[in-house]
């Protein structure tokens, strides 16, 4: 597996806010870039999308400890096994730390070319969610 790890965030909310949003797919969706996804579909548990220049995405929650940790992993039809982590760890009533650590179990051609956009994703990602949180937008 190839790791590809976000720095850490800083959220102005309480963990169980962030912890409740990040637990449902339905509310993915305004995370993710729109101009990078198609075909969205979801419920709390799972969801699946097109990523243009990547083909078919399906993901399901595997764990959810409250509070502190969401673990995903991919589902049928997804080409590569991953899991992805939000790591989430509360100081105070108004500051939480938050990481997403990506596992990817990739074949080499296929990590030469993935390497440098898969680590841009998770940074994205990271600073989509905390500022989303922190701006009080809809995220």
């Amino acid at each position: 597996m190839t790791r590809f790890e976000s720095h850490q965030r800083k959220i102005n909310k309480p963990a169980e806010v962030i912890f409740t949003f990040l637990s449902d797919f339905n509310n993915f969706r305004q995370a993710i870039p729109a101009d990078k996804v198609e075909d969205w579909i979801s419920d709390s548990d799972t969801c699946s999308f097109s990523v243009k220049g990547v083909g078919k995405v399906a993901l399901r929650m595997m764990e959810r400890t409250p509070y502190k940790l969401i673990k995903i992993v991919n589902d049928k039809g997804t080409k590569h096994e991953f899991k992805v982590w939000f790591q989430l760890k509360q100081i105070d009533a108004s500051d939480t730390r938050i990481r997403i650590i990506l596992d990817a179990k990739l074949p080499a051609m296929v990590k030469m070319v993935a390497k440098k956009p898969l680590q841009k994703f998770v940074t994205t990602l990271i600073d989509q969610i905390a500022d989303g949180f922190n701006n009080q937008a809809s995220v």
